[in-house]
């Protein structure tokens, strides 16, 4: 099992598109203080924290006069590259987890495997939702586009599958609180594994 030092990481990265600082915890309590400017946004990066056990802090400001891909997806990549950094050699870690959650009518199925080999696979969306304004600014493609952020930076494989709804709301929080609920399991230490959780002994 890994020692007791703390997975704990805080980042800034700043471009001419946008400014990100995130503080994180990967042994909290789900707490969070999320300010994106993107307020949907927001919703799904508290989830993220409250479901994950993740304690995080998250201050970004950027180009929105322009569009919120820019903030929002730099915002997904601190993120990724903040937990990538948290969890240090990976000794002691549960590495998968997987989560079916529902949210009304959306259910979502998220796979994790903390492998160090980035993958993403995220299937079932209906027909439309990628164009579809959520909250006046989160467009339904950018829940794909901060997944790809996320697993490319943090070296996550990670399989998300809607196998249904219809609210647009509903469909990205199931899907986030399903990647969420997945990583919990993942990220977790384990009492019954000791060292790295790999046969080449590297994650």
């Amino acid at each position: 099992m890994s020692t007791a030092a703390p997975r704990t990481a805080t980042l800034r990265r700043s471009t001419s598109e946008s400014t990100v600082e995130i503080e994180l915890n990967l042994d909290g309590t789900g707490r969070s203080s999320i300010e994106t400017t993107v307020p949907f946004y927001d919703h799904l990066l508290t989830a993220f924290a409250k479901h994950s056990l993740t304690d995080l802090t998250v201050r970004a400001s950027g180009d929105t006069h322009i569009d919120v891909h820019h903030t929002v997806e730099d915002t997904a990549i601190v993120l990724g590259q903040a937990i990538r950094q948290a969890l240090g050699d990976k000794s002691g870690i549960s590495r998968y987890g997987d989560a079916l959650v529902p949210l009304d009518e959306a259910l979502a199925q998220a796979v994790v495997d903390i492998s160090g080999r980035p993958y993403l696979v995220h299937t079932g969306e209906p027909a439309g939702f990628e164009l579809h304004l959520i909250g006046g600014h989160f467009t339904g493609s950018m829940v794909r586009h901060t997944f790809e952020a996320l697993a490319f930076n943090a070296g996550l494989t990670m399989h998300v599958t809607l196998v249904g709804g219809r609210d647009p709301h509903h469909i990205a929080e199931a899907e986030y609180k399903a990647v969420a609920r997945a990583f919990r399991q993942a990220k977790a230490l384990d009492p019954l594994v000791h060292g790295i959780p790999s046969t080449k002994g590297a994650l």
